[in-house]
């Protein structure tokens, strides 16, 4: 069978521009590829073949060639019924672009693509829009056939105790203007220096723990200096975010939202990043991810640099050295790698994994009953969950102990 027979064959399909394709990710003993339509907000699973499909659907490629570099790579050649069933998937979730050449004549250049409106299909070649109920690369996978996307979300009832309000109009240009006036905070010359600064402070909140903490005991006596602390802690709460933005607009993402979210008594500022999954390296993603915590203990240097040498009052010294330990704690906390902490993105991300606490989960139930099932995951998943399971434990071992020795100093100091 050829590559792609009949009239098929010449028809170079092309993904609209807002079409976002993730890298490979464990999906409990899968390897999967998520597909997201930025325009609707709709996103989907695909196997690792039919991935391998999609991705080169660039207008320039016909369906013969790409179907020539599958069968090079998986050893077997598609059929027009498989094209079908593809090309149906994509056109029904309107992904693909209007106006690409579907005709098998001599001429194989890509016409120019009509605007096409959001969620809108593009016309297919004939027979295109077949049946969509199998893999359409024969993986035997039914993530990229499923039901189709559900709808946005219908936002939440707005009520005196939760809820949640946008503050600006267009935040993606809000967090462009705020990328243009701090960016240069993310250049290497300015953040290895800012990085190494809150890395000797946290050496020395380590250090003089015992001290800070009874600081933090003396201002819970002091209503006026406990509510600036608090609020110097919001403060923080609403940068974290906001370095969330700046740092995925740095790396080529889109912020859609920020806004104030409150559940009674706490009230807390949001920023959502919509295609935080698929930035082009790991590295940006991990960056993005961990921007929040890192902006925390940047926020405190300056308190800790009065608080270790400017010549303060007693109270206001006290106040500041119980801000620099609750702001570590926030930070710190921020890192614990359990959902929907951003150490826990941190750690999706190192795994390569999307839903690793689920499928963490799943995977150690089957190996400690010694399933076979358990056997037939992946190696790198074989590796991936108990490291998280065994790093997770870890962390919060070592949160368990540190809690104990704070109150045991305070008990007995």
């Amino acid at each position: 069978m050829s590559a792609a027979p009949g009239a098929l064959a010449a028809y170079r399909p092309a993904l609209r521009p807002r079409v976002l394709l993730s890298d490979p990710l464990l999906d409990g003993a899968a390897t999967v590829h998520l597909i997201k339509d930025a325009e609707t907000g709709s996103s989907f699973k695909v196997g690792p073949k039919e991935y391998f499909l999609i991705a080169r659907m660039d207008g320039e490629r016909s369906l013969a060639e790409i179907g020539e570099e599958y069968a090079g790579e998986y050893g077997r050649r598609l059929g027009d019924a498989h094209w079908k069933r593809l090309l149906g998937l994509l056109g029904a979730k309107g992904l693909l672009a209007a106006g690409t050449d579907a005709s098998p004549g001599p001429s194989t250049a890509p016409r120019p693509r009509a605007a096409v409106s959001p969620g809108a299909p593009a016309a297919l070649p004939p027979g295109a829009a077949a049946s969509m109920g199998s893999s359409a690369a024969g993986s035997g996978r039914a993530t990229a056939s499923g039901p189709p996307a559900p709808a946005a979300p219908v936002p939440e009832k707005r009520t005196l105790l939760r809820g949640s309000l946008p503050l600006v109009a267009d935040a993606d240009a809000t967090t462009a203007r705020l990328h243009r006036a701090v960016g240069f905070l993310l250049a290497p010359a300015v953040l290895a220096p800012l990085l190494a600064l809150t890395l000797a402070m946290e050496a020395v909140v380590l250090v003089r723990a015992g001290e800070l903490l009874l600081a933090v005991r003396g201002l819970l006596a002091n209503p006026v200096l406990l509510t600036g602390t608090a609020v110097l802690l919001w403060v923080s709460t609403a940068l974290h975010e906001l370095a969330h933005g700046v740092v995925a607009r740095h790396h080529g993402g889109r912020v859609s939202e920020i806004g104030l979210r409150w559940r009674l008594p706490a009230v807390i500022m949001y920023c959502t990043v919509d295609d935080y999954l698929y930035f082009g390296t790991r590295r940006h993603r991990i960056a993005t991810a961990a921007a929040g915590a890192v902006m925390n203990l940047i926020f405190l240097l300056p308190f800790c640099a009065l608080w270790l040498f400017a010549p303060l009052d007693d109270a206001t010294h006290e106040a500041f050295a119980a801000l620099l330990l609750l702001g570590s704690v926030q930070a710190l906390v921020m890192l614990v790698p359990l959902p929907p902490l951003d150490g826990y993105r941190i750690a999706s991300q190192l795994a390569g994994a999307t839903g690793l606490a689920a499928s963490t989960g799943v995977y150690l139930r089957l190996a400690l009953r010694r399933s076979p099932e358990a056997a037939g995951y992946p190696r790198r998943a074989r590796i991936a969950y108990p490291a998280y399971a065994g790093a997770t434990a870890l962390v919060l071992a070592c949160a368990l102990a540190a809690a104990v020795a704070g109150v045991h100093h305070l008990l007995t100091a």
